[in-house]
């Protein structure tokens, strides 16, 4: 079987629209659960440049649960609008659990929303290291007064790939974190 860079294209081109239509049904779920439990949602995002909170505005009744979605890129950002700790990004770096922690919890306290979301990472094609290589992202998911930290190795596989798996992993967190309190 031989496949031309046509067939390659149409392929790929399948599989980011299949992956995009699943990423949006895990989005309405989430949606629906924040719904059913009153909460409104806000995003503080780096890496991910507000992909997160557009693949939320994507479906309707969006509205009923969005708050405010914020990129912050730079750290100086980070500290003043959502109050995460110059000290923080001083010892553990700005892609760490502890900075998209208190991204999540910042901005979910400054918009009084019950969940926020807080994503900081390196989506490459630069900027890795040793230690936190491309393709690593810190989430921070505050949910409801709670708050859970998770690091992610996506590997090197692109820029915007990096940036898609982050918003899959988020909704598919979300989904959890918010089934579990029914």
């Amino acid at each position: 079987l031989s496949l031309s860079a046509w067939d390659y294209t149409g392929i790929f081109l399948l599989v980011k629209l299949h992956r995009k239509e699943l990423s949006g049904m895990v989005a309405k779920k989430t949606v629906e659960l924040l719904v059913k439990r009153g909460f409104r949602i806000s995003f503080a995002e780096s890496c991910t440049g507000g992909l997160a909170a557009a693949r939320l505005v994507e479906v309707p009744d969006a509205s009923k649960v969005f708050d405010v979605g914020v990129i912050t890129y730079a750290n100086e950002a980070k500290i003043k609008y959502l109050g995460v700790f110059e000290e923080t990004i001083e010892e553990f770096g700005v892609v760490s659990e502890e900075v998209a922690g208190q991204m999540a919890e910042g901005v979910a306290r400054a918009n009084m929303a019950q969940v926020g979301v807080g994503i900081t990472g390196i989506a490459g094609p630069t900027g890795g290291t040793k230690n936190k290589p491309v393709g690593m992202v810190c989430f921070g998911f505050y949910v409801d007064g709670m708050l859970a930290t998770h690091t992610m190795q996506f590997g090197e596989i692109g820029r915007n790939a990096v940036r898609e798996a982050s918003v899959e992993f988020v909704y598919g967190t979300l989904e959890r974190l918010l089934g579990n309190g029914e």
